[in-house]
């Protein structure tokens, strides 16, 4: 089991991990090192046990918000799925209106005179 030194709050601990796990201790560590930095700086010098314990409840602090945050994203991820659940069992009816027939012919008499206005104005520049 590898030994290992971290610094926290400027203090040297001796830890043992598991192999392979050095990394991941490193990591820990230094979260834990960077609160007790924040404490140290803004209430000074203060016991081991109280420093780790400090910055221990603060690390916990914002695990305890990622944890809330990441259980509203999953709820807004649940309530998402069952809207699209739904959306694909039950699809929208999609209503396009219908042209009356009155609307229809005038819009063919309109074509039809452009067109016989087309043919004249031809008629006239071949003439």
């Amino acid at each position: 089991m590898p030994e290992m030194t971290i610094t926290i709050g400027g203090r040297d601990f001796e830890v043992a991990c598991q192999e392979g796990e050095e990394h991941f201790l490193r990591s820990a560590a230094k979260l834990l090192d960077n609160e007790a930095t924040v404490l140290i700086g803004q209430i000074g010098r203060m016991p081991e046990a109280r420093m780790l314990l400090m910055a221990g409840l603060m690390l916990a602090d914002k695990a305890a918000g990622l944890e809330d945050q990441l259980r509203a994203a999953e709820e807004r991820a649940v309530v998402a799925e069952r809207v699209a659940a739904n959306a694909r069992a039950n699809p929208e009816r999609v209503e396009v209106p219908v042209i009356p027939e009155i609307v229809i012919d005038s819009f063919a008499e309109i074509a039809a005179r452009a067109e016989a206005l087309a043919d004249r104005i031809e008629e006239r520049k071949a003439g």
